[in-house]
């Protein structure tokens, strides 16, 4: 199916970690030019083969800036931002016991890095008239999570407020500009080793009708959709659930 992404250029964050390298991959399949950030494992991110490779830390205003301003230089332009990159703190930590530095932290590593990551392509919006957006939420974020609070409230307010703030605000600069989001579930990827066994597998499936964790070539071929013009091209301001079927309930009961 043709998709129309062959020579767009496009951002990836965090793509040195398992969903964000599958979504660079499957957009270089399609053809596009694409620039992979990643903060630590620059290794992980040249591992992917995508065209350029670029760091920085996402919490940081001034190196934000600085990679957009690399990956227009590298790309000659941006088309398409895919903004992957956050932090899952796997310590179970009910709201009680919850320091007010992780909340801060893991707040910082998944809202702020959203926001800034949404302002700096916005800004490429201006020069390019056109493009889009790309975020990556979290089921998290629909239905909260116990022992998560701080990283649930993060990923709902990417997937409502700030997308739906953003949907309506990009086409001031851009009239078919498109921002959306890509809520995965349970994913296997280096994010979430150790949590995903067999024995884990069957009790965090007992509320979704597919009884099995995503891929991340599953977040990606979603991602892949909504970039494309072709594809989506009146489709924003949508939070695409990549979860199996999960709801808020358990419908299995074993």
């Amino acid at each position: 199916m043709e998709t129309g992404l062959a020579g767009k250029r496009v951002l990836v964050t965090g793509g040195s970690g398992g969903i964000g390298g599958a979504c660079a991959r499957a957009l270089m399949v399609e053809g596009a030019r694409v620039a992979v950030h990643y903060h630590r494992s620059r290794e992980r991110a040249e591992a992917v083969g995508a065209e350029v490779a670029l760091g920085a830390d996402l919490t940081d205003e001034a190196q934000v800036d600085a990679l957009f301003e690399q990956a227009r230089a590298a790309l000659d332009g941006l088309d398409v931002c895919v903004a992957v990159a956050g932090v899952w703190p796997s310590v179970d930590v009910p709201v009680w016991e919850l320091s007010l530095e992780r909340w801060d932290a893991t707040l910082r590593a998944n809202l702020t890095t959203a926001f800034l990551t949404a302002r700096a392509y916005l800004r490429e919006l201006e020069r390019e008239g056109h493009g889009s957006l790309v975020l990556i939420a979290s089921t998290a974020g629909l239905y909260g999570e116990a022992g998560h609070a701080d990283y649930a409230a993060a990923k709902s307010a990417v997937a409502h407020g700030l997308l739906l703030s953003l949907k309506n605000e990009v086409v001031r600069v851009a009239p078919r500009a498109r921002v959306n989001v890509v809520a995965p579930g349970w994913t296997e990827s280096p994010m979430t080793r150790g949590q995903v066994d067999p024995e884990q597998v069957r009790r965090i499936s007992r509320t979704m009708a597919l009884r099995k964790v995503a891929q991340p070539d599953d977040v990606a071929a979603a991602v892949v959709y909504l970039a494309s013009d072709v594809l989506s091209g009146h489709v924003t301001g949508q939070v695409l659930t990549v979860a199996g079927g999960m709801e808020g309930r358990t419908i299995h009961q074993d």
